[in-house]
């Protein structure tokens, strides 16, 4: 508990310094974890997948889902999905390859890091479309993209997996597996969100209904994984449908309440995965692995290219042609997080700990290199409101 109220109390300060600076608060929380690391009394909580994925990871999500407005969300679905799924695979490839030949990786530690780091992270990415105060169509665009990928980089982690065991791995063993997680993910999240809704009606009382939500959130996270499914898509599951038919259930002043709460939740939960983010990354020895880091630095931007702006040329004669401007955004705000991933890869996994210090620098690179300068993009290419512009000129 002595940790928990050190890093919000530093989280705390930060919001406030970055706000009067004008830094993103992300990027401020990850440079005051770095120099967290090199006090003696630093904090000793470790950023492992299971801090992530089961305390501070269903907060963000569920927050997040419960703000999507599904008539918005259903226009631009088939971008959403184009993207989340051919693009991350794409993505993937291309970068497993990038890794095997120019890093002379062997395949199997080329595929786990073309796998873990290929999605874009949810985490970093909604932060930084707060940060950046996007609005319309891309803020949808980014977030939600980076919500739904999830299912696809869990679905290649098995595989990867599977392939490092020493099985056999078929086309259709992958599509079954790929079905399976997402229509078993939706599942779980949406009978979660249903039995919340039911019980919610019965009841006046927000911190009742907001413990409802509460119990919706990881719940359906939990119920998924336990499964073997995808949490993510689950709990994203679960804040879409009580957020977009939660009014049957929740009185006005009971949703706003709700809504105050998950604010809250979620910048709680931003600052301790950022302030760890930080910590973490003061401690790999990139120098041992340069050349590697360069060559990956590389390879996840090029993937990330591949993935945008070829497919966005599926949907050019549509009424969901992609503008060119939102295509620049989405190549360059799809920041990278996976930590908790990368920390998770199996001890026998060949060159764990080149993966590992590669995949720290990708994601520093990400967050300070990318995530400093995407709002100054989205302003040249004009992608902040009005309202937006005059509250950064405040601060």
């Amino acid at each position: 508990m002595e940790t928990i109220e050190l890093l919000l109390l530093v989280a705390a300060i930060v919001a406030m310094l970055a706000r009067r600076v004008r830094v993103p608060y992300s990027i401020g929380l990850v440079a005051a974890g770095i120099a967290l690391a090199f006090l003696p009394f630093a904090p000793s909580i470790e950023l492992t997948k299971q801090v992530v994925f089961t305390a501070l990871l269903p907060p963000l999500i569920f927050e997040a889902a419960f703000q999507l407005r599904w008539r918005e969300l259903k226009k631009d679905l088939p971008v959403i999905l184009t993207l989340a799924t051919v693009g991350v695979l794409l993505s993937g490839a291309v970068i497993a390859a990038g890794m095997h030949y120019l890093a002379r990786w062997p395949w199997i530690s080329a595929s786990m890091f073309g796998v873990l780091i290929s999605a874009t992270d949810p985490v970093a990415v909604i932060a930084m479309i707060k940060d950046a105060k996007a609005h319309g169509r891309i803020r949808l665009l980014v977030e939600a993209e980076s919500l739904f990928n999830d299912a696809t980089a869990a679905v290649g982690f098995m595989i990867a997996l599977v392939w490092m065991s020493g099985q056999t791995i078929t086309v259709g063993s992958t599509a079954r597996t790929l079905l399976l997680v997402i229509v078993g993910s939706i599942i779980c999240g949406g009978v979660v969100a249903v039995v919340v809704l039911l019980l919610a009606g019965a009841t006046d009382d927000h911190l009742i209904e907001i413990t409802f939500t509460t119990v919706a959130a990881f719940g359906s996270f939990l119920l998924a994984e336990h499964f073997h499914l995808s949490g993510v898509l689950a709990t994203l599951t679960s804040g879409l449908v009580i957020g977009n038919v939660g009014h049957m259930s929740l009185s006005a002043s009971s949703r706003q309440a709700v809504e105050d709460f998950w604010e809250y939740a979620a910048f709680v939960a931003n600052s301790l995965i950022f302030l760890l983010i930080g910590i973490q990354l003061e401690r790999p020895a990139y120098h041992f692995f340069w050349l590697s880091v360069l060559i990956a630095i590389g390879v996840v931007l090029i993937g990330r290219a591949l993935a945008i702006y070829p497919l966005s040329l599926v949907f050019l004669r549509s009424s969901l042609r992609l503008k060119s401007r939102h295509q620049h955004i989405l190549f360059w705000g799809g920041l990278r997080g996976a930590l908790a991933l990368a920390l998770g890869l199996p001890s026998d996994t060949p060159a764990r700990e080149e993966i590992i210090t590669v995949a720290f620098a990708v994601v520093a690179f990400s967050l300070f290199v990318q995530g400093l300068t995407i709002a100054p993009l989205m302003r040249r290419l004009g992608e902040l409101s009005p309202h937006a512009e005059a509250e950064m000129g405040r601060d």
